[in-house]
């Protein structure tokens, strides 16, 4: 616990047999952590053998794949059952270092923010970490259109390392959300949406050979979503369009005039 919250880490997982250990033992090495939950997604290896061999972790297995999104969905609803207080996600590919979970926890718990995000363009080290190239000029291309469309000031909306309030998590729309890759989005934008605060902490990029990745196929598709996204955002904020993204009672008191499909899901 920090600050007498209950820490919870869930990890969305899908063939990490190679990695969920060795994440695993960093992340209990933080005394902060009350229990980890691993959802994992249908993976064809031994991921699930692996995670119940663990301590202080609650394992979960999908009768069948349901997509990034999905798995979080999961995630934070099991978390919540579980009484967290405070939940972290933390990919079990290791790509991003647990060691942050006390000092991302410990700003949620402060109360003055609800989500803090582990940003890897804080500190400049993005690309000298493994970043390639063309990840690292679409995520700061994606992060400005995001910025401008949302009204925001963030490094980095594409970081997978994340934690989030319980008040906040109760709160936002997310069976509205799409089960891809463009729900780690669309929950930012929902979180800007009904106002509540965003932190973020620099973050050490670290790319690996094991470490899971989308192809470009499903990158360019996620980009177009996420400007997808921010320009429904931005037409919800104008009442010139409805979305259940974002809820008319959170972002403006007006109906708006016209619905809009979420087309960016399944």
């Amino acid at each position: 616990m920090i600050a007498g919250k209950r820490v919870v880490v869930v990890m969305p997982a899908y063939n990490a047999e190679q990695t969920i250990e060795r994440t695993w033992q960093e992340v209990i090495a933080q005394e902060v952590v009350d229990l980890v939950i691993v959802v994992d997604d249908h993976s064809r290896d031994a991921t699930v053998a692996r995670a119940r061999g663990l301590t202080k972790v609650v394992v979960h297995e999908h009768a069948k794949n349901v997509g990034y999104g999905g798995n979080q969905k999961t995630c934070y609803r099991l978390a919540l059952e579980h009484d967290a207080d405070i939940v972290v996600m933390v990919h079990p590919d290791y790509q991003y270092t647990p060691k942050l979970i006390p000092a991302m926890a410990g700003l949620v718990a402060s109360g003055l923010y609800q989500c803090v995000l582990a940003s890897r363009i804080l500190g400049g080290g993005a690309i000298r970490g493994g970043m390639p190239k063309w990840r690292y000029v679409a995520n700061r291309g994606l992060t400005a259109a995001g910025n401008i469309l949302l009204g925001s000031k963030l490094s980095e909306f594409h970081t997978g390392y994340r934690a989030f309030s319980r008040e906040l998590l109760a709160r936002l729309p997310l069976d509205a959300n799409s089960d891809d890759f463009v729900f780690d989005n669309q929950m930012l934008a929902q979180t800007i949406w009904m106002g509540f605060q965003i932190g973020e902490v620099s973050c050490p990029t670290r790319y690996a050979a094991d470490a899971s990745s989308i192809d470009f196929r499903r990158s360019v598709k996620y980009g177009l979503g996420c400007v997808m996204t921010g320009i429904v955002f931005r037409l919800c904020k104008w009442r010139a369009a409805r979305s259940p993204l974002f809820p008319l009672e959170s972002g403006t008191s007006d109906a708006a005039p016209r619905s809009i499909r979420n087309s960016l899901d399944r």
